[in-house]
């Protein structure tokens, strides 16, 4: 069996806040965009309210060369905005500004989203990170799309960034993912016995006009509706940009130790939709902090410890792909939490300061623009 590219691209959504009142802008300039695509072309674009914005890398070999040209569409993204006292943030709700005052993008794609999603569609003041590995063979995507499943709560822990809604701590460490959950055709994907049963079942959408295309259907995990890649979208898009990194290459590595174990005749084992749900929500719930369960052995296993599994697990795999380094960083995330762990700190260091809850939200806001372009200079 010929051996997939493996290449990676990394997709980050960003908000863009006001410096002064740390709200989601409502109305950015304009120019703000024209300003990002002068300088960035076709790697950046708008998200479907137009207080987001999204960037996108090109197609990269390794992990490392995906996280440098990350690290310069923030860079840039931050510049332009700054020029406008706005700042973007790499969180995936805001911590206080609230979905009733969004707008969304004048674009025909998102106008059938706001027509057919109605209130579900406006709560959508969310943001993720995508990552697409490419995987040129339709039935290959299948198959690991199916295995790949097991992992996805691993990869959701790691990103977490947003414990905040509406300017309550909502108790989980992944809110965005409980809004996202309200529309149709998202969580975890159907298991299918070959792409061509995939292809009947998205047919029949298509062609009852229910969807213009596969990509309405918002799976944690999908083959891509417009590139050779299996494409993993359940994370919470990172603040700190080597958490980024290191998820996106764990991602990876992943589907490289599945593709290694298929070439032997041998293949992760697939567990019912009610288990990885189980650890789906504890992921969404908890994060790092109470860890999965570990189905084979019928416990729960804390998070360190299967983080420290699965890295031995994918050791050669990221040896061949190059990104050991990178996916190292998350025995880092699972030791020190993620950006959910952070923005929570900083709430709870303000208060304890004696500021009063609107000053203590800013602070968490004053954290994620500063984060959000962290140590972008090393990259």
């Amino acid at each position: 069996m010929a051996e997939p590219s493996f290449t990676v691209g990394i997709e980050e959504e960003y908000l863009l806040v006001d410096r002064q009142s740390r709200e989601a802008v409502t109305d950015p300039p304009p120019a703000l965009l024209a300003g990002c695509e002068q300088r960035l072309a076709d790697l950046v674009r708008p998200e479907f309210l137009t207080s987001q914005i999204e960037v996108g890398t090109r197609v990269c070999r390794t992990v490392g060369e995906a996280g440098r040209q990350l690290g310069q569409l923030r860079r840039q993204v931050a510049e332009v905005a700054g020029e406008y006292g706005l700042a973007p943030i790499a969180a995936s709700t805001h911590p206080f500004s609230e979905w009733q005052t969004q707008r969304h993008t004048d674009k025909a794609r998102y106008h059938v989203i706001a027509r057919d999603m109605q209130g579900v569609a406006r709560r959508l003041l969310i943001c993720g990170m995508h990552v697409h590995v490419g995987l040129d063979d339709d039935e290959l995507r299948i198959d690991l799309m199916t295995q790949a499943s097991y992992f996805l709560p691993h990869l959701l822990a790691l990103s977490t960034s947003s414990p905040f809604w509406r300017g309550e701590d909502s108790g989980l460490k992944s809110y965005r993912l409980s809004v996202f959950d309200e529309l149709p055709r998202t969580g975890l994907p159907s298991q299918f016995a070959s792409y061509a049963e995939y292809r009947r079942h998205v047919d029949i959408l298509v062609n009852t006009e229910l969807i213009p295309d596969a990509s309405m259907i918002w799976w944690d995990i999908r083959p891509s509706a417009r590139f050779p890649t299996l494409e993993m979208r359940i994370t919470d898009v990172c603040t700190s940009l080597e958490d980024a990194i290191a998820i996106a290459g764990l991602y990876q590595c992943i589907l490289h130790m599945l593709f290694r174990l298929r070439r032997t005749n041998q293949r992760w084992r697939t567990y019912d939709r009610m288990l990885l749900a189980e650890n789906r929500w504890r992921a969404k719930r908890y994060g790092i902090d109470a860890g999965l369960i570990d189905f084979g052995r019928g416990e729960v296993v804390p998070f360190a410890d299967l983080t420290d599994e699965l890295l031995a697990l994918v050791a050669v795999d990221a040896e061949a792909l190059d990104c050991i380094s990178q996916i190292r960083h998350c025995r880092e995330i699972a030791r020190h939490g993620t950006s959910a762990h952070r923005q929570l700190a900083t709430y709870e260091a303000a208060q304890a300061a004696g500021r009063d809850r609107e000053a203590s939200l800013w602070a968490v806001v004053d954290g994620l623009i500063e984060q959000t372009v962290r140590g972008l200079e090393q990259h």
